[in-house]
């Protein structure tokens, strides 16, 4: 597959038009997210595109993108969105609305398996078998081909990944579970950043 990988500055530009459904995902210098800035955040249209936003971490302006994030009407699918919009709300200063994320739908869906990667939903539903090599590099400098390669793998196939994930949700009759989980993400991840990692359902 030839991927058309688009580098762009600390913002998106003013006269881009992406669509209404887009694949994102952000990389960090780490999981913590206070202590570990965001670095990236990448989209895709689901074409074979990726367009790659390398932020201005000393002051995270980023209107364009940050409008397209808090748009409702523009639907934005990630893979374990928790942690992506965690390091969203904390650096660029918005929610961002109308999710949908292949992880969840994946627990949901795939209760015949124990392991909901993105690389083994890639093997599962696109037969790809894409290389994580790059998973835990330094995202805070100047970015290699393969960084942006890398990047851009993680946004090209979700749309599809979604669209195979909801056919079966559909099937099982677990449609309005997962729609519920997705109401509860953006309060998940208020937890997170108020520090309530554990699950308070627990006893």
């Amino acid at each position: 597959m030839n991927i058309e990988i688009k580098l762009h500055k600390n913002d998106l530009p003013d006269d881009i038009e992406l669509g209404n459904v887009l694949a994102v995902d952000g990389e960090f210098m780490g999981l913590n997210v206070k202590r570990d800035p965001l670095c990236l955040i990448q989209i895709s249209t689901g074409n074979s595109d990726a367009h790659i936003i390398q932020l201005d971490r000393l002051n995270y302006k980023a209107p364009n993108l940050v409008k397209l994030l808090a748009n409702d009407k523009i639907t934005k699918i990630f893979h374990y969105g928790r942690a992506d919009m965690a390091h969203i709300k904390h650096y660029l200063k918005t929610d961002t609305c109308n999710i949908l994320d292949t992880k969840i739908a994946s627990k949901l869906a795939r209760s015949y398996s124990d392991n909901h990667s993105l690389k083994s939903l890639i093997k599962e539903f696109v037969n790809v078998d894409i290389s994580k090599q790059f998973q835990n590099s330094d995202f805070g400098g100047e970015l290699t081909q393969a960084q942006l390669k890398y990047c851009a793998n993680d946004v090209i196939y979700l749309h599809k990944i979604h669209d195979e994930l909801n056919n079966i949700l559909i099937r099982e009759n677990r449609v309005d579970l997962y729609k519920n989980c997705l109401k509860f993400l953006k309060t998940r991840v208020d937890l997170d950043l108020a520090h309530f990692q554990d699950d308070i359902w627990s006893h």
